[in-house]
């Protein structure tokens, strides 16, 4: 079982060795972003500051950290306040900010006094520093709370909708979904609930229908609030590619957007349609079917997980293996752990011999000897030698999709996919390459690096 507070510390540490500095910042290497013109992060001694690409300083060695450059302009950190420059070194806001985001959109977030507000790229501050917590954009409009209750602002600070709710959700396709008095509702862009009735529980608008319940059953409805099917259903998802399951007298199948029932209600376990194929559990087995409910693999895995690039992961008397939508066995199930294809890879660990990569006709293209390998990003993926308690995280619904793993000790370093060691194996930590640059520790130090193994720090 994994131990989720030591999950929750390790990632707390991994967060704080990068310097994120608010629950907005992610250890994401998109949020490192670098373009190739921008100056580059540069440490000598305990002082940070930038240089360019022939190695001149261009911006003073002067801060207590700095992050890369997003828009125009990076996160500078000195005397534990934070503030951003440009590309040129002028503090174009204060260094008074107890935390700061990155900029998205021309706006990024910044912390005051336990309160969070939003900045433009002039400095000037587009919404009172009030709210509770950091607001993010979706469809033009942000989510904010304010002593507790939820509500929404627009680009221009502009309070969009009361700040009313109990919980909001952000927006998708025009709609969002809000909570007040223990019932739910849809509103729209400019505050107006949607819908006449109050429901007990519903979920997002998908292929411009929305899940709704009321005293214990479910059905759709239509941007309009109409009711399109009743809600006679214990249980329903959303719709992908045309289809919806939906769960009755303890069985489910699929309807299409009339409502008709085009797959039986027979199975135990039915999850939406992603690539014209859809998971099922039966007799507590899963397999696939297709949108005509064809079974296109026999319904036998102890586990199945949903296709991805082509491939599904299926579980199998206690080892993995891989799939194709034809149900042919690209893989032998033989690896004890394995993780799902990305860029035509996917890693997979095998006894003892550690983790390694296959590609989908199953050929060992990066041999099993590393104690931890991560996924390739920019053409190079972090390798760890030497370390020790891989932990696996999980994400999504189903619990046997890993996200990812984390190990402790060892030395890390980076290949290519024909399994180059091309950045030496000889950092206590490194972070995945974003626009040819990753962070990496070394003798307790962050610092840059490059795809050629350049380190842009004073030795």
């Amino acid at each position: 079982m994994v131990d989720l507070k030591k999950v929750l510390t390790i990632c707390f540490l991994l967060v704080f060795f990068l310097g994120a500095i608010n629950c907005q910042e992610s250890k994401s290497v998109k949020q490192q972003e670098q373009k190739l013109s921008d100056p580059i992060p540069y440490r000598k001694g305990n002082k940070w500051g930038f240089i360019d690409k022939t190695g001149k300083v261009v911006i003073p060695l002067k801060y207590d950290y700095v992050w890369s450059f997003s828009e125009g302009l990076a996160n500078v950190k000195r005397n534990d306040k934070y503030g951003f420059i440009n590309n040129t070194g002028k503090e174009v806001t204060p260094l008074k900010y107890d935390g700061v985001g990155y900029f998205s959109e021309g706006l990024a977030n910044v912390k005051l006094n336990g309160k969070w507000g939003l900045i433009d790229k002039t400095g000037k501050e587009v919404t009172p520093i009030k709210y509770d917590i950091p607001s993010s954009f979706s469809e033009g409009i942000a989510k904010v709370k304010l002593n507790d209750k939820y509500g929404f602002i627009d680009k221009t600070g502009k309070e969009v909708t009361p700040i009313k709710y109990d919980e909001a959700e952000v927006f998708k396709e025009g709609i969002a979904v809000v909570k007040l008095d223990g019932k739910y509702d849809f509103i729209d862009k400019t505050g107006k609930e949607v819908t006449p009735i109050k429901y007990d529980g519903v979920g997002y608008f998908s292929e411009g229908l929305a899940e709704v319940g009321l005293d214990g059953k479910w059905g759709y409805i239509d941007k309009t609030s109409k009711v399109v099917i009743p809600l006679k259903y214990n249980d329903v998802k959303y719709f992908s590619e045309g289809l919806a399951a939906v769960k009755l007298n303890g069985k489910y199948g699929f309807i299409d957007k009339t409502g008709k029932v085009v797959i039986p209600i027979k199975y135990d376990i039915a999850l939406s349609f992603s690539e014209g194929i859809a998971k099922v559990k039966l007799n507590d087995k899963y397999g696939f079917i297709d949108k005509t409910g064809k079974e296109v693999t026999p319904i036998k895995y102890d586990i199945a997980l949903s296709f991805s690039e082509g491939i599904a992961k299926v579980k199998l008397n206690g080892k993995w293996g891989f799939i194709d939508k034809t149900g042919k066995e690209v893989t032998p199930i033989k690896y004890d752990i394995a993780l799902s294809f990305r860029q035509g890879l996917a890693k997979v660990k095998l006894n003892d011999k550690g983790w390694g990569f296959i590609d989908k006709t199953g050929k060992v293209v990066i041999p099993l000897k590393y104690n931890y390998v991560d996924n390739f990003r920019e053409g190079l993926a972090r390798v760890n030698i030497g370390g020790g308690s891989t932990v696996i995280v999980y994400i999504g619904d189903d619990p046997f999709d890993f996200a990812d793993g984390m190990i402790e000790g060892g030395k890390w370093g980076f290949i290519d996919k024909t399994g180059k060691e091309v950045i030496p194996i000889k950092y206590d930590d490194v972070w995945d390459f974003s626009e040819g640059l990753a962070i990496v520790k070394f003798n307790g130090k962050l610092s840059r690096i490059d795809k050629t193994g350049e380190e842009y720090f004073e030795k």
